[in-house]
């Protein structure tokens, strides 16, 4: 089949992939000037199917609300804020429950261990060298983060994952650069658990499936896209629109503007992400892989011969407006274990600061599937909302597209992540 997919992030890319080694022709097109420009650039690079789980869960309103007002609270409202805001936040609120909680969280695990074998054999098999590290680690600074992060441990347990509750001399052997000015109780350890850089490995994708035909074409903004007769790709500034078999959407925030025409309404808010990445000074300063402190909520994560910084969740305000305190929050978190690790001085060489929109559906899992079609064409594919679980679902996501686009039956059990369940 002719087929289009809609955003050349790293949802976009494993999807192109994916359809192009099942043998479609597969056109992608990015309004950006190059792939994985946006949510996809300088994220934290966590892939730790265990604590994959939603956002909205029991506890959740309570903690959001006694944290606005801290200085370095991991999550914040900003301005300004819209009706539409408001109204996903509503929808998260009522998915708070239990109930909802335990069976989106089972979804999203699922197809996030399956896309972690898909992310392994695709690497083995393409021979992909990226930067990248093995080890995920939960640092808990007192007995009150010990106590927070139990429920985490208990998902774990019910979920078989791999893991130690270590004391602080065990996790400063695994992590020796810790520093020990900072009060650390002791910490989770998962050693199958790994963190990557999502962009390399969406650009060396990218050059695979050009190799395998895809056509990219970026700088190219979908004006409209429509599926009644036909699937069709409105380009703006091109008189007419272009023809295809079917339609793969993965533009991330953007998907719900285009999907509205069609009379399908998706509740996709951006919630903003912050990173700083800079050089390693010294390596013996720096972390082995990855480390998340459970107070702040802040990844810090060893990526090649940089280290990356990774935190916060604000709903509202603007792409282009960075609100300080994030930012400084996550130079706290980097000297409080790491002290002369990085480059922090400015200029060429000095810290890439980033901020990025995470395109996230209330209640937590992504939807993968079909749109709704009253023609029963399924013309209209749907690979978006993944939330701040982008990198770590890709692979699976992907693949899983590609597979009911072919009629078949994945590999991975979709029940639940498709668009009924916003119904």
């Amino acid at each position: 089949m002719k087929i289009a997919v809609i955003g050349a992030g790293v949802i976009g890319v494993t999807t192109a992939f994916e359809l192009a080694a099942d043998g479609h022709a597969v056109t992608v097109f990015e309004r950006r000037s190059a792939a994985a420009e946006e949510t996809s650039f300088a994220n934290a690079g966590l892939i730790a199917p265990g604590y994959v789980t939603p956002w909205a869960a029991p506890g959740m309103p309570k903690k959001v609300l006694a944290s606005l007002f801290s200085r370095h609270a991991p999550v914040k409202l900003a301005l300004p804020l819209s009706g539409a805001d408001i109204g996903w936040m509503w929808k998260w609120f009522q998915a708070c429950k239990l109930e909802t909680y335990l069976a989106n969280r089972a979804r999203m695990q699922r197809l996030a261990f399956y896309s972690r074998e898909r992310l392994h054999l695709l690497t083995a098999e393409l021979r992909f060298e990226y930067d990248r590290s093995d080890g995920y680690m939960v640092l808990l600074r007192a007995e009150k983060d010990r106590a927070l992060v139990q429920p985490g441990v208990q998902v774990l347990r019910d979920a078989g994952v791999k893991f130690k509750e270590l004391d602080a001399d065990g996790a400063r052997q695994i992590e020796p650069a810790l520093s020990t000015d900072t009060p650390l109780l002791g910490a989770v350890h998962l050693p199958d658990d790994e963190v990557g850089n999502c962009r390399q490995f969406t650009m060396l994708l990218k050059a695979e499936a050009q190799r395998m035909g895809v056509n990219f074409e970026f700088n190219r903004t979908v004006a409209q896209i429509e599926t009644a007769g036909g699937a069709s790709v409105k380009i703006a500034n091109e008189p007419a629109p272009r023809s295809f078999d079917a339609i793969v959407l993965c533009a991330g925030v953007a998907s719900a503007a285009l999907l509205r025409p069609m009379g399908v309404k998706v509740p996709l808010a951006a919630v903003y992400g912050y990173s700083i990445t800079a050089n390693i000074r010294e390596p013996l300063n720096a972390p082995r892989s990855a480390v998340m402190d459970e107070r702040y909520k802040v990844a810090i994560s060893r990526l090649g011969q940089r280290v990356r910084v990774a935190g916060s969740a604000e709903i509202g305000g603007q792409l282009q407006t960075k609100r300080e305190a994030a930012v400084q929050t996550l130079y706290k978190v980097l000297h409080d274990w790491f002290p002369g690790a990085a480059q922090l001085a400015n200029g060429v060489g000095g810290v890439q600061e980033w901020k990025g929109a995470r395109p996230m559906l209330p209640d937590g899992p992504p939807i993968v599937g079909a749109a709704p079609d009253a023609s029963g064409q399924r013309r209209l594919w749907l690979n978006l909302g993944h939330g701040s679980s982008g990198w770590a679902l890709s692979c699976g996501s992907a693949r899983a597209i590609a597979d009911l686009v072919a009629g078949r039956t994945p590999e991975v059990d979709l029940d639940g992540l498709g668009f009924d369940r916003l119904r």
